[in-house]
């Protein structure tokens, strides 16, 4: 079932146990821009290449805002919800979920990236956890994907922490730094967050673990 166009305009904040996950607006250009240019390195060598032509929105204020009217236009028309990462108030990353297709489909994928100052604490694991839950339990899609060239160890530790399946390798996926990259297919489904939802949870966003009221074998 598809979420009302009400819901779509407006994604809620989302929290984990040390997070909180909010939709970006003009009045973070400043940290955002602050983090993308320390980060530079260390991000841009996983993602896409910028076209030449385009203006770069960690410099001009006016691309970051242009930015953030197509995040909202996208998440608007049930396309994508992207949200920022914020660490005890601070902006820290961002944490994607794109490509959503209705139909039989019913899916996504997750994208995701965080200041290498923040890195080795878990908090894009909280993060992909927090995103499972709101597209599983909020947008009813059935399967979620995340997709890691085979080379980025930080990313393949966030899937691999929270246990997601492992699909296989798609050959020359997506284009990196100008480069056609093999991807890593992590995927999760409905009925496996299902299964795993209160576990995932407990450890990852409940501040109290709810305990489970199935009776043990012994019982």
């Amino acid at each position: 079932m598809i979420r009302s166009r009400q819901h779509r305009w407006n994604p809620p904040t989302l929290l984990g146990k040390r997070i909180q996950l909010r939709p970006l607006n003009d009045d973070d250009f400043s940290s955002w821009s602050e983090v993308r240019l320390r980060n530079a390195e260390w991000l841009l060598r996983w993602e896409p290449l910028r076209p030449a032509y385009a203006p770069d929105p960690a410099v001009e204020r006016s691309a970051f805002v242009n930015r953030c009217r197509a995040r909202e236009r996208e998440t608007a028309a049930d396309q994508a919800y992207p949200f920022g990462i914020f660490i005890d108030g601070a902006f820290a990353g961002e944490i994607n979920l794109n490509n959503v297709a209705r139909g039989a489909l019913q899916s996504g994928t997750l994208g995701y990236w965080i200041d290498q100052a923040q890195a080795g604490h878990a908090y894009m694991s909280e993060a992909v956890v927090v995103m499972l839950d709101f597209a599983f339990d909020r947008l009813d899609l059935h399967r979620i994907e995340i997709c890691i060239v085979p080379r980025n160890s930080n990313s393949k530790r966030v899937v691999e922490k929270i246990g997601l399946r492992f699909e296989g390798t798609a050959e020359r996926y997506l284009q990196i730094a100008g480069v056609w990259e093999d991807h890593l297919r992590y995927a999760i489904t409905s009925e496996e967050w299902t299964e795993r939802a209160d576990s995932l949870l407990n450890e990852w966003v409940r501040d109290e673990p709810i305990n489970d009221p199935s009776p043990s074998p012994s019982s």
